[in-house]
């Protein structure tokens, strides 16, 4: 995610500025109580439970303070009083409610079994929507929130629990499943990574067993989706992908390029139901009936209304009841006639919401729904009066007002998220804007009438295309605008450092000079340094032999030919990952494509290589193992009319001034630890004589395998692409064959499976390698010099998206 920003309500105004101060008394409830969960979630019971007992202390001796005693002046007391009473207060609820859950979610049956992986069978409820995930070792793997009823052990006790279960899935059976679902299902259970209410993950091939059917409210959702679906199909894929994940959030028909395109643009918010969502549906009917002369409870009626039949179409999931909740806030408080409550009713919202389901504390789609609504209440109305003052047209003054307060709100959290600040999020969602409601209110439309005109439907699923068509057009210009973000630190401390800067920002540009000389500063930096980083951006270096690219976890390494013309070997997880990192090098024309193996890291941005480019041919390993990898090649082969072949070692095959040798598999591996990671293609490249090895994910079998059959020095290598992300199961007497200057490791950032191995990094230090990595070192490049071999960094992690 590279920037977030609301779509404006369709109809339904920015809250009025004040020209008093904002309402700010529950703030500091609501904030306590969110940081105090988040903290819980990743603390666990026992130092919360000390913090919450501090607090309580706290609370109490504010409150003496608020009641006038202790010596103090009462105004002062008064001022600040309540202040201490409300962050304790909200530490207190934070800080119970999220021990109450901790404790049931690390209940010792099952967190035994689930330290036991002890295979189980479990009666379950579907919480919301199966959604696919990207699994290098199990392509096609689904991922389904479910609440747990009873669990029996492998001795046949029976456990009645009621905590959360992650269930991973490759069986198709369980893509139709409703939230509210009942189901049996058999597995093997395993621990979760943390950080939430999950208690445990439950690993099944098998399909479920049903018990019976989800409610009305869910299958009539069901029925709506699957009619805008049909409306849909006639469409082109692109805009015929995007328009039912624009309504109601169902992107199972997006194309990758298009989803890459959105996230590369900060408009990523777009695939998923948030508080705009519900303001723009909501505020369509209250326009229809103000125009009726309908009174304000009459309108705030209507709407509610609305407001629960739009929940119902996308369904009533925690990620949707959340966005309804954020989304009514503002509509409540105009209804009401008291705009200023807004603020207080968003705080009184993350309180409850928080202290009933802790977990959405540490979820990025609560924060930047929060956020942005803030931004919106807070800001975007000050914004807009000021554009007012100055002459700018009131309805332009809040289509610039709205996306730019919700993104400078949100920054932060996306800056942390991804490790980069968006420049084209703010035009690019202002460009959006014309288009978004009616492509919204048009496919509301369409959903409701598929089941009963499935023509009319179509038509208006044909109306609304159009605006999803112009969407589309944005964000693919936009993911290709060169400069279009700067790198920035990661994580909490890059999150908090953004933050910092735009309170002080904030507050500084309050003073009339400061204004000025801010806006100088920022254009005049613009002006200054999009040019060099448009012309001369550093990157690929001078002399370059290859590029490791940065990925996330997987494997892309591109061979230099000519100016716009490389051979590249792998393809990543993700198409825009690999297609952003051929951008930055200029190649416009690929002759071979070399896939080392199947397993999806390597096959899964195969898309994005043909993306924009001209492929000649696949070169492809006689090994098919596992078939779903390889039908994704073909598939992309086939629609970007590239030649297939296989190869075998021995083979070589000369592409311009690059020469591969294929030194393995040297015979086909069966019964490995991995046989399709021991079957991987190993290429021996020179280029501008400098020899590079590439081992794909070659394992310790197939590594000693080709140490056994190789010719003396015949694995001698200058670089060394390392095996399998870093993996431990490295073969010494092959490390000590090639013995190379520079290793440079393909991994992604924050990875579950420990990679890099410290021990493989420290061998190769001690063996006089350079050892670089691209989780923290971004795009990597061997160079050869006058002087010998150098190493470049682009310094951009990747793989930090969420």
């Amino acid at each position: 995610m590279s920037g977030i920003a609301p779509r404006p309500s369709g109809g339904v105004g920015v809250v009025p500025a004040e020209t008093s101060p904002p309402d700010l008394r529950l703030a500091g409830l609501a904030v306590a109580a969110w940081l105090t969960a988040l903290a819980g979630l990743h603390l666990g019971a026992g130092p919360l439970l000390a913090v919450t007992v501090a607090a309580a202390g706290v609370t109490t001796v504010g409150a003496l303070h608020l009641i006038g005693g202790l010596g103090h002046p009462r105004a002062a007391v008064r001022r600040y009083g309540w202040i201490v009473v409300a962050v304790g207060l909200g530490v207190v609820c934070g800080g119970a409610a999220t021990v109450a859950r901790l404790a049931i979610r690390d209940a010792p049956p099952v967190r035994a079994l689930a330290e036991q992986r002890a295979s189980v069978t479990a009666d379950l409820v579907v919480r919301d929507d199966p959604r696919p995930i990207r699994s290098a070792g199990r392509p096609g793997m689904l991922l389904v929130s479910t609440e747990l009823v009873q669990l029996t052990g492998p001795d046949g006790r029976r456990i009645d629990a009621s905590v959360r279960l992650l269930v991973l899935t490759t069986d198709p059976a369980w893509r139709g499943l409703l939230p509210g679902q009942r189901l049996t299902a058999d597995g093997r259970l395993g621990v979760p990574r943390g950080g939430d209410l999950t208690a445990a993950v439950l690993s099944t091939d098998g399909p479920p067993e049903r018990h019976g059917a989800s409610s009305w409210a869910q299958r009539a959702a069901g029925t709506l989706r699957a009619g805008l679906q049909r409306a849909c199909a006639p469409l082109p894929d692109d805009p015929g992908g995007l328009l039912p994940g624009l309504v109601v959030g169902d992107t199972s028909r997006l194309p990758p390029a298009v989803e890459e395109d959105f996230r590369a643009t900060g408009m990523t918010h777009l695939n998923a139901v948030s508080g705009s969502n519900v303001a723009i549906v909501v505020g369509a009917v209250l326009l229809l009936a103000r125009w009726a002369r309908a009174g304000p409870w009459l309108a705030a009626g209507l709407c509610g209304v609305a407001l629960v039949g739009f929940v119902i179409l996308v369904r009533p999931s925690p990620s949707v009841v959340r966005a309804a909740t954020m989304g009514a806030i503002g509509l409540a408080a105009l209804a009401a006639g008291r705009p200023r409550a807004a603020l207080p009713a968003l705080a009184a919202a993350v309180t409850v919401l928080v202290l009933v389901d802790p977990e959405l504390a540490g979820d990025p789609g609560f924060a930047l729904s929060v956020l942005a609504t803030g931004g919106l209440l807070l800001l975007a109305p000050r914004w807009r009066d000021g554009l007012r003052r100055r002459g700018v047209p009131p309805g332009l003054a809040e289509v610039l007002a709205v996306p730019a307060a919700a993104q400078l709100a949100c920054g932060p959290v996306v800056a942390g998220i991804s490790g980069t600040v968006s420049l084209v999020a703010v035009p690019a969602n202002l460009l959006a804007v014309p288009a978004i409601a009616p492509a919204t209110v048009l496919g509301v439309l369409a959903a409701m009438m598929s089941p009963i005109w499935p023509g009319g439907a179509e038509f208006l699923a044909w109306l609304a295309s159009w605006p999803a068509w112009w969407l589309v057009v944005i964000a693919h210009q936009g993911a290709r605008l060169p400069g279009g973000t700067l790198p920035w630190p990661g994580g909490v401390p890059g999150a908090l450092l953004l933050s910092a800067l735009t309170v002080a920002l904030l507050i500084a540009v309050r003073r009339p000079l400061v204004r000025r000389l801010v806006a100088v500063v920022g254009v005049a930096s613009v002006l200054g340094a999009l040019p060099v980083r448009l012309v001369f951006a550093g990157w690929p270096p001078p002399g370059w032999v290859v590029v490791v690219c940065a990925v996330g976890q997987g494997d892309a390494v591109v061979l230099p030919i000519a100016p716009g013309r490389a051979v590249v070997v792998d393809a990543g997880p993700l198409p825009g990952a690999v297609d952003g990192c051929l951008r930055r090098l200029g190649v416009r024309e690929v002759p071979l494509l070399v896939i080392s193996h199947f397993h999806a890291d390597h096959v899964g941005g195969v898309a994005g290589v043909f993306r924009g480019r001209r492929v000649d041919a696949v070169l492809m390993p006689s090994s098919t193992e596992p078939d779903s990898g390889r039908e994704v090649v073909r598939a992309a082969a086939t629609a970007g009319r590239a030649a297939l072949f296989t190869t075998v070692s021995g083979a070589r095959h000369p592409i311009g001034d690059v020469d591969l040798l294929v030194l393995g598999p040297p015979y086909p591996l069966a019964g490995t630890r991995s046989d399709p990671n021991n079957n991987s293609l190993v290429l021996l490249a020179t280029v501008a004589g400098v020899r590079i090895l590439l081992p794909g994910d070659a394992e310790t079998e197939e590594q000693h395998a080709m140490v056994a059959r190789a010719a003396p020095g015949q694995l001698r290598a200058d670089v060394l692409k390392i095996a399998h992300h870093g993996s431990a199961y490295q073969d010494v007497g092959f490390l000590d064959a090639v013995r190379p200057s520079v290793a440079l490791v393909p991994v992604g950032t924050g990875n579950t499976y420990g990679h890099p191995s410290p021990g493989l990094l420290a061998r190769l230090s001690r063996g006089g390698a350079r050892v670089l990595r691209t989780d923290t070192d971004g795009d990597l490049a061997a160079v050869r010099t006058s002087h010998g071999l150098g190493v470049a960094r682009r310094g951009v992690p990747a793989g930090r998206r969420p």
